[in-house]
């Protein structure tokens, strides 16, 4: 909402003060694993659309599904950026570059984006694990789904997720990480009456810093250590988002 205080939402930012809506909003830059990301807002082409940064630092290694950045590596970054409803462009890995090039960032990133208010995100914590999520479901459905015909459009509202944590983890655990992340947001969005597994545009990126030679946590499914605290956390940010949208 524009112009008016936002209400508190469960276990997300604080509201928004009239005297800081329309404007860039800075936030303290906590490193790993507490960081749930700076809100940060622009203007274009006529819209005032909302993004959130992480800037990760040295040391820090992503798994992703994110349109650009993704796979495995080293990231310096994390931008989840909204854009309007019916996104006109065809180039949103240039389109996040060109975000991500006015806050400064540099070095290798990676870069998500969604139709949905990002200034509504959702965070859920479980020890030392963060989950920011933003939400957006108004083209929601099951994986498993007829066949549609080819190239057809999707709307970018999808359900963007974003995990911050302390432990290192192994290529393995990273992909773990992602599949664990993705049935909890599933069970989150059972959990608060949808009927659906998700948007076709989700995506997931895991934030963990490099393994020493000891290669990493080697587990991050459900019963796992870390996997559970990844798994209880994105249920809490998503079923608190879902509840919003």
């Amino acid at each position: 909402m524009i112009g008016g205080a936002r209400q508190p939402r469960e276990d997300g930012p604080s509201p928004v003060p009239p005297s800081h809506q329309g404007c860039a909003i800075d936030s303290v830059r906590v490193q790993l694993p507490a960081q749930r990301g700076e809100l940060r807002d622009r203007h274009e082409d006529g819209n005032h659309l909302h993004h959130l940064v992480w800037r990760l630092g040295p040391g820090v290694r992503v798994c992703s599904s994110a349109v650009l950045g993704g796979g495995i590596g080293p990231r310096a970054w994390i931008l989840n950026a909204q854009v309007p409803g019916g996104y006109p462009r065809l180039d949103p890995d240039r389109h996040l570059a060109e975000i991500a090039a006015s806050e400064g960032l540099t070095g290798p990133g990676a870069g998500l984006m969604t139709a949905a208010d990002v200034a509504a995100y959702t965070t859920g914590h479980d020890g030392g694990v963060t989950a920011t999520v933003t939400t957006g479901l108004g083209v929601r459905g099951w994986a498993a789904a007829p066949d549609v015909a080819a190239g057809t459009p999707h709307r970018p509202g999808t359900v963007n997720i974003v995990l911050t944590l302390p432990a290192a983890l192994s290529d393995a655990a990273l992909i773990n990480a992602v599949a664990t992340a993705t049935e909890a947001k599933v069970q989150a969005l059972l959990d608060a009456g949808l009927d659906c597994s998700g948007t076709p545009t989700d995506a997931v990126c895991v934030a963990a810093p490099e393994p020493g030679p000891d290669g990493g946590e080697p587990f991050a499914g459900p019963r796992s250590t870390w996997g559970a605290r990844i798994a209880r956390a994105v249920h809490t940010a998503v079923r608190a988002g879902a509840r919003l949208s």
